[in-house]
């Protein structure tokens, strides 16, 4: 949609809860402190030498009764996160200026509730290997259960939908709403990501060879897979208006693509990546000088960065400020697209690009101007990038309001 390009989206509100703790002062705390939220591994019955991010307390999570159906982690993680930073009244405040129906919920996921689904087959019958009654797949493990509990538990009537693309899902919601919002179908929406530990996941990335056997080390030397972990993050999304105060941030551009080079490996010369990107900065009407600092995918592995390297030194060159915070938070799969562009809009609001955690020396082979301590540096725009499997690309362009008016002079 050509109208999208001059469409930004005021971040009214946000929230985030990852393994560094539940809020935003306590995530922004550990990110400006350069303090990792990760452990070795000690999840459930999984028997592997890995590093995972994980949520604590969720066990103590209590569903509301008239919602009890939902139940499962993923469910419980969202809750969790949606009760921190004042969410809620925000959201509230929100439908009833517009009205409960004019308010959509989009939320990004991979695996939603399927460790319930796991408990599950603990418990078949052992006679006809049924699985239990009281295991309700709509509710739990389906991808659009985050969504429908999440305009349950809100009290919302507006549009929902999960978005399930891998690692880019939490980044295309983003673009989800921004459609939405731009054909008048809705006046505001609650976009995010909400991903939880699961033993597919982590036996799954471990089949894969891509699990690290330390804390992951993006861009680093001696890189060799990724932390994987859990994490729920939720933004709510407005039209943009020219009376806000000029600290807010904005989403100025979504950019997407799909290079469809494998099933799990990147284009090896970030193809589809770097047209995400392209896009995003020509939908904002933005070249490349303008972008202060670029939060990578940079997960850790060995293909995924030399390929997002490759992307950003052709279309950027080697100058502009970049890091990855996965090794703080670890990979947070199909919520880490909402989850780093809310870290993001952090750091636009702080004047601070965070280092990289973990890596101790970058890898000479790759070109682009990676940090490894923290920059403070008065900030007007970022990037975020998120990277899924299958070549499912999405870069997202955030600006402090000052930067939106005076491209759109």
């Amino acid at each position: 949609m050509q109208g999208l390009s001059r469409f930004p989206l005021h971040l009214a509100h946000m929230s985030l809860t990852t393994c560094l703790g539940a809020g935003l002062q306590l995530n922004w705390q550990a990110i400006s402190d350069q303090r990792c939220g990760l452990k070795y591994c000690d999840f459930e019955t999984v028997r592997l030498d890995t590093w995972i991010g994980e949520v604590t307390g969720l066990e103590k999570v209590r569903l509301p009764a008239h919602l009890k159906h939902f139940d499962c982690r993923n469910n419980r993680l969202a809750q969790l996160a949606l009760e921190q930073d004042d969410f809620i009244p925000a959201v509230n405040r929100l439908a009833k200026q517009y009205g409960a129906d004019r308010v959509g919920v989009f939320l990004g996921t991979s695996t939603s509730g399927i460790l319930q689904t796991e408990l599950a087959y603990r418990q078949r019958d052992p006679h006809s290997g049924s699985l239990p009654k009281d295991f309700l797949y709509p509710y739990t493990q389906n991808t659009f259960s985050v969504s429908d509990f999440v305009r349950s538990y809100l009290d919302l009537q507006g549009p929902a939908l999960s978005v399930s693309s891998a690692c880019s899902s939490g980044a295309k919601v983003f673009g989800v709403a921004q459609r939405y919002i731009a054909c008048g179908l809705i006046d505001a929406a609650i976009v995010g990501g909400v991903d939880s530990l699961c033993l597919t996941t982590l036996y799954g990335f471990a089949s894969l060879e891509l699990t690290s056997s330390k804390p992951c080390q993006p861009f680093g030397l001696n890189r060799n897979g990724i932390s994987v972990a859990e994490a729920a993050g939720f933004v709510l999304l407005t039209k943009a208006e020219q009376n806000i105060e000029e600290e807010e941030i904005f989403l100025l551009s979504v950019g997407e693509s799909s290079d469809a080079y494998h099933m799990s490996s990147p284009h090896p010369q970030g193809k589809g990546a770097q047209l995400a990107m392209q896009q995003a900065l020509d939908r904002a009407k933005l070249s490349t000088e303008r972008i202060d600092y670029i939060n990578l995918h940079g997960t850790g592995t060995l293909s995924n960065d030399a390929s997002e390297d490759q992307a950003v030194v052709a279309l950027f060159g080697n100058t502009i400020p970049c890091s990855s915070t996965k090794g703080a938070t670890g990979h947070t799969l199909g919520a880490a697209g909402s989850i780093e562009a809310i870290i993001t809009a952090l750091c636009l609001q702080n004047d601070l690009i965070p280092g990289g955690l973990n890596t101790l020396e970058r890898d000479p082979v790759l070109q682009s101007y990676y940090l490894l301590h923290n920059q403070s540096k008065s900030l007007k725009c970022a990037m975020s990038n998120s990277f899924g499997f299958g070549g499912s690309n999405c870069s997202l362009i955030f600006s402090k309001m000052q930067g939106v008016w005076d491209e759109q002079k």
